[in-house]
């Protein structure tokens, strides 16, 4: 397994789909992601330690973990097949691990909450060259991106929300 980390969010130039990227610690391995909306919006709050009165369902997620006497251990992107990449989120429960099927994303906002390891099978980056998987579109990532996903963000206020988390 790489171990990866999360370098950021940015748009994708062509279809403004978010683009969650990831790189090795060398910086020398890149891993583009192509997820949601809600998924983006998810991982930036982990991003930028953004704090809500009530949890979303990453933090509950973690929370029931936790509270059943579980911790996350780690997170592992497995396999890409016909271009949609498979996740699991490693748990450790009373001495056991359990291995959860999960969409990289949702297991990326939780290894981020977690602070644990995000890693990604050899294979995928095989898998990739195999199936001609190339990023396509060209992913814009700069600081107009930063600033953009800074302004959602300070969007979410206790007071101003259409409805309360």
């Amino acid at each position: 397994m790489i171990t990866m980390k999360v370098f950021g969010l940015a748009l994708d130039e062509d279809s403004q789909v978010p683009v969650l990227i990831l790189k090795d610690r060398e910086e020398k391995t890149v891993l583009p992601i192509w997820i949601g909306a809600m998924e983006a919006m998810a991982i930036s709050l982990a991003l930028n330690e953004v704090k809500l009165p009530r949890p979303m369902t990453h933090d509950l997620l973690l929370n029931t973990i936790h509270d059943l006497g579980g911790s996350v251990a780690s997170v592992s992107i497995t396999s890409l097949s016909e271009g949609t990449y498979y996740a699991e989120i490693e748990v450790d429960v009373r001495d056991e691990r359990k291995r959860i099927d999960s969409r990289p994303s949702d297991a990326i906002a939780l290894a981020l909450r977690a602070d644990v390891p995000i890693m990604v099978a050899p294979g995928v980056f095989e898998q990739m060259a195999a199936e001609g998987k190339s990023t396509g579109s060209v992913v814009a990532f700069g600081a107009e991106d930063a600033d953009k996903w800074t302004e959602i963000l300070e969007k979410f206020t206790n007071d101003e929300t259409k409805y309360k988390m």
